[in-house]
């Protein structure tokens, strides 16, 4: 393999092997512990323009099953890992995870100290990151030039709608950075889908005429979102049922006059255990978020806190007092497991089949 390196915005310098594209990539450096469905990380919109390191110590080992894409194409920036395995037995392979990168011109990093670089971005928090040829001053002072977007979601969103359908309760996903695994979950219920793009008007919404509405998981910050999102999320929430995920819940609390903290360590992977404040029950589940939801500003608002994450109690969930709305910060799509948050989304279209049955 051609000897690469992955260079830190702090002048952190990691040598390793390249695999995937040989292109230079630029992006912030997230770490993922997920030990399975890597596919499934690596195509969700939420790290677009993202570099995920993988602290489990193989990756590849599955291949490749499009059946497992959240995403069309994937729009990571890069993938950095202990060990990419060259064979795989799985029966359901179609292509090597360095094969697909190939196809997607995304460069991969191997042999690299990933438990050292966990504990490095564990002190600094998420950083800018690059995978270059030599790891020179020029290649550092493009790297701290480097602007990061702030318009990740009109750059991952369907520029149109398009329809998912079925033949049940008719219900509008917004699309923040859509995971397919939500699509499938819906599919479940056969309901009517229509999925519309993250600018969507109220009008356009309205036309619909839905049962319930879906706020989609997504990437970046939530605070950057135009405001007039924010004020439909407080027309519908009164009308019709509606379920906000990962970035979702997070528009879904702002619209209800919470705030919102930036993670010193951003959370992903598939194994944070959550509780539910109601039954006590425990489950584990997938996550992927930067910011999450102050508790202190919730004193004046509608809104009551549904799940807490037992690794640092950060809010994972939240429900309306007067309305059929509320929402979860973590994944509950099973893609990539695990398969027990499923639920919520029973609980919502029991709210959307009850609503249509009463019109």
């Amino acid at each position: 393999m051609t000897k690469r390196f992955l260079i830190l915005q702090d002048g952190s310098v990691f040598a390793g092997e390249a695999f995937g594209a040989p292109a230079t990539t630029f992006g912030e450096l997230v770490f993922h512990t997920a030990m399975t469905g890597y596919q499934e990380v690596i195509t969700n919109p939420i790290y677009h323009n993202q570099m995920v390191m993988f602290t489990t110590p193989t990756i590849g080992a599955v291949g490749v099953n499009h059946m497992a894409d959240e995403a069309i194409v994937p729009t990571i920036k890069g993938v950095i890992v202990r060990e990419i395995a060259d064979i795989s037995t799985n029966r359901l392979q179609q292509m090597s995870l360095d094969s697909y990168l190939q196809r997607h011109n995304i460069p991969g990093l191997a042999r690299i100290d990933t438990r050292q670089l966990a504990r490095h971005l564990r002190q600094t928090g998420t950083q800018k990151a690059s995978i270059v040829d030599v790891p020179d001053d020029h290649a550092f002072d493009q790297l701290r030039a480097m602007v990061l977007t702030t318009r990740q979601v009109a750059q991952v969103s369907t520029p149109k709608a398009y329809a998912n359908p079925g033949r049940d309760a008719n219900v509008v996903v917004i699309d923040f950075g859509l995971k397919n695994g939500i699509l499938r979950q819906l599919g479940d219920y056969d309901a009517n889908v229509t999925v519309l793009p993250y600018d969507a008007t109220m009008e356009q919404i309205t036309n619909l005429d839905p049962d319930g509405i879906v706020l989609s998981s997504g990437p970046g910050d939530p605070r950057q979102m135009n405001p007039d999102l924010i004020k439909m999320i407080r027309v519908f929430q009164a009308e019709v049922p509606l379920f906000g995920i990962g970035l979702g819940h997070q528009l879904f609390a702002l619209a209800n006059g919470a705030t919102l903290e930036q993670l010193p360590v951003e959370h992903h992977g598939m194994n944070h255990p959550i509780r539910e404040k109601i039954t006590g029950h425990l489950l584990f589940a997938n996550q992927g978020a930067g910011y999450v939801v102050d508790p202190a500003s919730l004193t004046d608002t509608s809104l009551m806190v549904t799940h807490v994450d037992l690794m640092d109690q950060s809010i994972q969930g939240l429900r309306h007092r007067d309305y059929p709305a509320f929402s979860v910060q973590f994944f509950p799509d099973a893609a990539p497991g695990p398969y027990e948050a499923t639920s919520i989304f029973m609980e919502f279209m029991e709210l959307v089949n009850m609503r249509k049955e009463a019109r």
